[in-house]
């Protein structure tokens, strides 16, 4: 598994029932059911930010280009179609695995998310590896609660080139003091400070696909033929 599909999304107009209903009974299922996507989870924003959803998808990159995957795109509902349409926001970005760090199964969801994104100063890509390898990791390791983290860079859509994704086990670990020393540090301040521009966002665990047959493959076998 080489890569993430980080979708976020606002519903907007759409009423909020629906966005889940579609979410969670069609759009989710027919991606994790595809071979070498090994899951999906759904996250809720607690940043009090929107877009307020994060759809996260741990695959194999090639199963962006199988037609089994370009068929959903090709082929979708009416309900897909009305959904797309209306709501406010989904940003779909794809990004390669660049390193990872901690051994939590990614199959597990964590509680709780924090997704760094940056974009680099000119030349600043090397500074920024060097900061994650040699501070910034060991420190976030130290902070009781976290689980893991991972980083990627982008190959797809209009995201920031550089993400993180940091696993936690609560919130309550990003008001510890520990989490506090992690994220003051002047090597940090000096690679914010050369950023081109960056992202932070907290999300809270909200549920995962899981692969209902009867609810999306019969529409789509039906729609291909």
């Amino acid at each position: 598994m080489d890569g993430l599909l980080y979708v976020v999304s606002e519903p907007g107009p759409l009423a909020l029932e629906e966005f889940h209903d579609w979410y969670d009974h069609e759009h989710g299922p027919a991606r994790v059911a595809l071979d070498g996507v090994a899951y999906g989870d759904r996250y809720r924003a607690i940043d009090n930010r929107t877009p307020s959803w994060l759809a996260l998808y741990g695959l194999d990159l090639d199963v962006l280009a199988t037609d089994e995957y370009l068929r959903l795109i090709r082929y979708r509902s009416a309900r897909e179609e009305h959904v797309l349409a209306t709501v406010d926001t989904l940003d779909r970005r794809v990004y390669e695995t660049s390193a990872s760090y901690g051994a939590v199964d990614l199959g597990a969801p964590a509680p709780c998310l924090i997704a760094v994104a940056m974009e680099a100063g000119e030349g600043g890509d090397a500074a920024i590896d060097q900061w994650y390898q040699e501070e910034h990791i060991a420190a976030l390791q130290a902070v009781p609660g976290w689980l893991s983290s991972y980083r990627y860079r982008l190959v797809e859509g209009e995201g920031l080139t550089h993400l993180a994704v940091h696993r936690w086990e609560g919130p309550e670990s990003l008001a510890s003091p520990e989490f506090h020393a992690a994220t003051s540090t002047p090597w940090r301040e000096r690679i914010f400070a050369s950023l081109s521009a960056h992202e932070r966002r907290v999300f809270g665990y909200w549920s995962s696909f899981s692969v209902d047959e009867s609810s999306f493959l019969s529409d789509q076998q039906s729609q291909a033929q």
